[in-house]
């Protein structure tokens, strides 16, 4: 069997295109490839969420409620 490699050079818009021809089933697939990758938060985001969790359990009249903020969305 021979290896073989292919460049595309695709933006982000043709990308999408592809994605919507392919089957529910094929989406399905693609969905759980992408999830499967290992991602990683970079430091500071991580820093960031650690930081605002404590800032809500120190303060937690800041906090606003889901349901109606979402209204205002």
């Amino acid at each position: 069997m021979s290896n073989f490699q292919i460049d595309l050079s695709l933006d982000f818009n043709q990308v999408l295109d592809i994605v919507r021809q392919l089957s529910p089933a094929e989406k399905m697939q693609l969905n759980e490839f992408i999830w499967e990758e290992d991602i990683e938060v970079p430091l500071e985001h991580q820093q960031i969420v650690i930081d605002r969790i404590e800032e809500s359990r120190i303060n937690p009249s800041l906090m606003l409620d889901w349901e109606e903020v979402s209204k205002t969305l």
